[in-house]
């Protein structure tokens, strides 16, 4: 007899209650991903809300300065046990004022202090130094060395001796007894090596170095270049050692002339503070000033003088061996291919150092139009012709503008 196995009768309603069980689950899980969704949306909203209020603060704080009275800028000329004595910049007034004993402990004579309209001292702020004096700041050392300099050596060498040697041996100028020289300038024509020169001190030294142009120190509103001046050398005496680097010192040391007017009256009281600072009554410390310019003839005699400048460096056109060492120099680093650096010397006659860089240059321009990772002779050849000819239209087109300017005698 075969026994039957019978499944078991579910309730009424079991596959109901099954599907709607899934039903909730599905549910469950959806009201989980939205409550997570709500919370992000609850962490970004709070975050936007400490946003929102620190903005709040700050322009909270900001409306509340602006609410203030303004301070007025002073310096401390005595502290006195009742007080401080201090003069307001602009009326010139002197008041005698209290002040905490937290900043009597850190004022004396000379700082710059705010205060307000009790003239009663508020803080003590930074010296005063114009920016445009700190942003002339070399950080980082040039690259030139003085291996990429040639045909000047003998000029290389007095200026290694007026600047490097009295910030590297001090004591050698001492045992001599002699006061080392204050300053170098450096003429000749344009594209001589002056610059470079002056770079390559700022490589090899390790004094700070601060680069200007006299161009900078030329401003339109009285004191302004006389006050940029002043703020130079005081970063410079601050920095010290320092060397001081004055590009186009013609365009503020020119020979001074009758003329009454306001820009030549400025420029020359720019030039006054200057001499001042290089040779007055403070001590500069030890501070170095090499200063370029290719118009020698221009310069004033006051700024000539020893003490000032103590050597004066002619920075000449190099000579034909001169031109062969700088041939060398610019093309060291050149794929070339039988190069005759006596030749190209004789051929660049008059060339100056920028003009044989310019030539080297332009070389390689030739082979690269030519598809070749090769220069030639022939390359170099062209490349001067080419430079020779754009320089004599140049020179061309100046005479015209002259002759156009140059009142006619028939007017």
């Amino acid at each position: 007899m075969t026994e039957t196995t019978e499944e078991p009768n579910l309730p009424n309603g079991g596959t109901a209650d099954a599907e709607q069980m899934e039903e909730l689950q599905e549910e469950v899980e959806l009201l989980r991903e939205q409550n997570q969704e709500m919370e992000e949306k609850l962490l970004d909203a709070n975050a936007e809300k400490n946003r929102v209020e620190q903005k709040l603060d700050r322009v909270t704080r900001e409306n509340e300065k602006l609410k203030q009275n303004p301070l007025f800028i002073a310096t401390v000329e005595e502290v006195t046990d009742d007080g401080v004595i201090v003069r307001q910049h602009g009326n010139n007034q002197e008041a005698l004022t209290e002040i905490t004993e937290e900043l009597r402990e850190d004022l004396e004579a000379g700082d710059r202090v705010t205060i307000n309209n009790q003239l009663a001292v508020v803080d003590k702020i930074d010296a005063e130094t114009d920016a445009r004096a700190q942003a002339m700041h070399v950080d980082a050392s040039p690259d030139v060395t003085y291996d990429e300099i040639g045909g000047i050596e003998n000029q290389m060498q007095e200026v290694r001796e007026t600047i490097e040697m009295p910030l590297e041996d001090p004591e050698q100028f001492n045992a001599v007894g002699i006061d080392p020289p204050s300053g170098v300038l450096l003429h000749g024509p344009p594209g001589t090596g002056k610059t470079m020169l002056a770079k390559a001190v700022a490589n090899q030294t390790d004094a700070t170095f601060i680069k200007m142009a006299g161009s900078e120190l030329v401003h339109k509103f009285i004191g302004e270049g006389a006050k940029l001046v002043r703020d130079i050398f005081e970063v410079a005496r601050e920095e010290e050692p320092a060397v001081l680097f004055i590009d186009e010192i013609d365009a503020i040391a020119a020979e001074r002339t009758d003329s009454k007017t306001s820009g030549d009256a400025e420029v020359q009281r720019t030039m006054m503070q200057l001499l001042s600072e290089m040779d007055g009554f403070d001590d500069r410390g030890d501070v170095r000033i090499i200063a370029a310019t290719n118009r020698f003839d221009m310069l004033d005699d006051a700024i000539l003088r020893p003490g000032r400048f103590d050597r004066l460096i002619e920075v000449p056109k190099p000579d034909v061996s001169g031109r062969e060492n700088i041939f060398q120099i610019h093309a060291a680093g050149m794929n070339t291919e039988d190069l005759d650096y006596n030749e190209l010397a004789a051929m660049a006659e008059s060339a100056s150092g920028a003009d044989i860089e310019a030539i080297c240059t332009e070389a390689g321009m030739f082979a690269i139009r030519d598809s070749r990772t090769t220069v030639t002779m022939q390359d170099f050849k062209d490349a001067h012709a080419k430079i020779r000819d754009a320089n004599a239209e140049e020179g061309a087109e100046q005479n015209n503008v002259d002759d156009i300017s140059r009142p006619s005698a028939f007017a």
